[in-house]
């Protein structure tokens, strides 16, 4: 068989990441190998993210890239082959065949296990006819692990694996219900042994993947478990020695998760919970299905049982109808829960959503004054936060070398990014944890030395 190329460009979030990670698995036993640009490939996957403004419109912008590499290529008797996979193309799939003839493949991100085949009809269409159109937009999720191969490239010390995915929720600013179908969770059996793969390859910290993580109800055996009860088998697992999951949703959480964040203490003490605002009328709005007041209960109860739990959150300023009164009670929330990060944008309609019908819209100037507002908060937490471990003591996973010579770099139990300098044998720091004392506060990350006496004379 001879080999061919593949380049896989990934857009958005952690999921597409691990997607594209798992096309490379499946086109390797038809022949391909992974290049680093288009400019070497026989075939460009751009795998993209519907969440964020002009998604679509990025993704047009690449394609005309590519077009003008693909026509040079054939000048030169070669066939480069362009496929769009993920959210946009599930969206639009028929529309962007349409609109940029330069596509040869459309397939959602419930159908890339089908690849091989799909490629093989996009050949056989460019031999037969000069033209392919292929499109597969599936969204029958519980078909797609199944038809895929174990994971053949490892991840690293860090590891990305889905377990859950779609969502049930139809908030009226997403697009996830109609791009990644409905809420399907993995059995117990198939996540566990793919964490037990990835801990071989080297992983010691696994982030559980999930549209709507903690909606997770995989069979068990013959009765559904939640993450809670996941976690708790993953931690059983020898050399896994850090838990995460992301993203959340307020409402699934419950006493069960909780109790993990207490019992278990290879999950982390941090949490990516969105609230999007801190309005009830702006989430009843949202269909959010939950109020400021039950989102402050459920950190109360989280704080409790790991009372050193860091959070983060995703905020919406300017969603459709939201006044000075609705933004200052997001604010009220922020103040009083207190956030360690966050992720914050101004909304922007998402086609075929319910709010992008909405007649009352936010002007522009004013979304930008609440963001910048909202923001100039958010940043002062992460900075007081950072600003208090200043002198503390905490296990850091290194995971590469750093910027300069005789720098490691990894990160905290709080995702922290953390340096340490005068380090001669990186190799033997990589991909192990080590206490460090955290000495200086960085902009955007923290840096230390080793602790330990012992293991700090050894590495230097």
């Amino acid at each position: 068989m001879s080999a061919k190329r593949v380049h896989i460009k990934t857009y958005g979030c952690q999921m597409n990441v691990y997607d594209s990670a798992r096309m490379a698995d499946v086109l390797a036993p038809i022949g391909y190998q992974t290049a680093d640009s288009p400019e070497e490939a026989d075939l460009v996957i751009l795998n993209t993210c519907h969440i964020r403004e002009k998604a679509a419109e990025k993704v047009y912008s690449e394609v005309g890239r590519l077009r003008a590499l693909k026509e040079r290529k054939a000048l030169d008797g070669e066939q480069m082959l362009v496929a769009i996979g993920g959210c946009v193309a599930q969206a639009q799939g028929a529309e962007m065949m349409r609109r940029a003839p330069a596509i040869d493949l459309v397939f959602g991100p419930q159908t890339y296990q089908e690849l091989p085949t799909l490629i093989a009809k996009a050949e056989r269409d460019l031999a037969e006819t000069g033209r392919s159109r292929v499109v597969a937009v599936d969204l029958a999720t519980d078909e797609k692990f199944d038809h895929l191969p174990q994971e053949s490239a490892p991840q690293g010390s860090s590891a990305f694996l889905t377990i859950q995915e779609g969502c049930d929720k139809f908030c009226t600013f997403c697009v996830v219900p109609y791009t990644r179908g409905a809420e399907y969770s993995r059995p117990v059996g198939d996540v566990l042994a793919e964490a037990r793969r990835l801990v071989e390859q080297g992983a010691v910290d696994i982030t559980l993947l999930g549209q709507n993580v903690n909606a997770y109800h995989g069979d068990d055996g013959g009765s559904p478990a939640g993450l809670g009860a996941l976690m708790r088998h993953l931690a059983a697992i020898e050399g896994l020695e850090r838990i995460r999951y992301t993203t959340s949703h307020p409402r699934d959480v419950d006493d069960e998760l909780i109790a993990a964040h207490r019992d278990v203490p290879e999950i982390m003490p941090f949490l990516h919970l969105p609230v999007q605002s801190g309005s009830d009328r702006i989430l009843q709005a949202m269909n959010r299905r939950h109020t400021a007041a039950e989102y402050r209960d459920i950190v109360a109860r989280l704080r409790e049982a790991r009372p050193d739990l860091a959070l983060s959150s995703d905020f919406i300023v300017g969603f459709p109808g939201e006044t000075d009164e609705d933004f200052e009670a997001t604010m009220d929330l922020v103040r009083t829960v207190g956030f360690v990060m966050a992720y914050s944008f101004k909304y922007s309609p998402r086609p075929g959503t319910p709010a992008a019908d909405h007649a009352d819209q936010v002007p522009e100037d004013v979304k930008s004054v609440r963001l910048a507002t909202l923001q100039a908060e958010l940043s002062r937490q992460q900075n007081a936060f950072n600003a208090s471990c200043l002198g503390e003591t905490m296990p850091v996973l290194f995971e590469r070398r750093g910027r300069h010579a005789g720098q490691i770099a990894g990160r905290s139990p709080f995702m922290q990014a953390v340096s340490v300098d005068g380090v001669d044998n990186a190799e033997a720091f990589i991909g192990r944890i080590f206490p460090v004392e955290i000495t200086s506060i960085l902009p955007n990350s923290l840096s230390g030395r080793i602790a330990d006496q012992q293991t700090r004379a050894a590495a230097q």
